[in-house]
């Protein structure tokens, strides 16, 4: 299929001048099969139902140390700080983000390339996988800020060129996530449905938006809607786990205002076979620490 008929087929269109609409998923959740990878039959069904999995333990011990070891290695390197894939917080000047760490770290290149890892997500997206976006995520004790409601794949979608959800995100805890520290929350069963956004995409909209959403976010009456209908998940959990969650989840997290900080490296797979095209609902491609357009596939 050529990009230009790709980019005609929008069965996910958004920020356009209407009113924010709810529509039904278009594609499957699961791809794979409990003989393709590691997870069972089971598992596979309740991430089919909740679009989100835990796993209690995905690295060990002494692997977690050396991913905490670079982790502070990166948030105290100057060149590191002053490179546009990092994301500092506006009042604080806190690192809130680096992006593209699969490539400039190669501690977090090896997890990120890990058959643990990789075969997760061969498994639920049914093909090879490339890494569509990395990073790695502070959230120190006090300072850091919160996320609004959002999906992902509305803006991989509007302004990456993503043309459908078969993309999986993997949350690796480096420091143990408890509900009050600022833990990832999602809206179980949200991932069935689409909220096409309204209002235009700002230009260079992604020096806002990586640090505090605001095209693409739902408005409140659809928002609170969705929390009566499928609830709030508060995902806790020990350093060494991980989160697995589909693309189009909605899902936030609050500010940390305990001494506690909660940090994870944080890595997007996309199906070798949802390559990206121009974006849908933006004037320009986002970097390409961002939304990656490296296809090679991972591990």
């Amino acid at each position: 299929m050529t990009e230009t008929l790709r980019r005609q087929i929008d069965q996910y269109p958004t920020r356009t001048d209407d009113d924010v609409k709810v529509l039904d998923r278009k594609d499957p959740v699961v791809w794979g099969g409990p003989d393709d990878g590691p997870f069972d039959a089971a598992t596979l069904e309740g991430f089919e139902q909740k679009g989100y999995l835990a796993i209690d333990q995905l690295i060990t011990d002494a692997e977690l140390e050396d991913l905490r070891a670079e982790l502070r290695r990166l948030s105290e390197d100057p060149v590191v700080r002053a490179d546009e894939a990092t994301i500092v917080e506006a009042a604080s000047q806190e690192v809130r983000s680096v992006f593209d760490i699969h490539r400039s770290s190669e501690v977090f290149k090896k997890i990120a390339n890990d058959p643990r890892v990789v075969g997760r997500a061969r498994q639920i997206l049914g093909s090879d996988v490339y890494i569509h976006q990395s990073r790695v995520n502070f959230k120190p004790g006090f300072e850091g800020k919160e996320f609004t409601w959002h999906s992902d794949f509305e803006t991989w979608h509007a302004e990456d060129g993503m043309p459908s959800p078969r993309a999986v995100s993997i949350s690796i805890s480096l420091t143990d996530n408890y509900s009050f520290n600022g833990p990832l929350m999602i809206m179980p069963g949200t991932h069935r449905k689409y909220v096409s956004c309204d209002g235009a995409t700002p230009e260079l909209n992604y020096k806002k938006s990586l640090i505090m959403q605001g095209a693409g976010v739902p408005d409140k009456e659809t928002l609170t809607r969705f929390a009566d209908e499928y609830g709030i998940d508060v995902l806790e959990g020990q350093a060494g786990g991980a989160i697995m969650f589909d693309s189009n989840c909605m899902h936030a997290s609050n500010g940390n205002v305990t001494p506690f900080a909660r940090s994870n490296v944080f890595i997007v797979f996309n199906s070798v076979e949802n390559t990206l095209v121009e974006p849908y609902a933006a004037a320009e491609r986002r970097p390409d620490f961002a939304g990656s357009r490296d296809f090679t596939p991972a591990g």
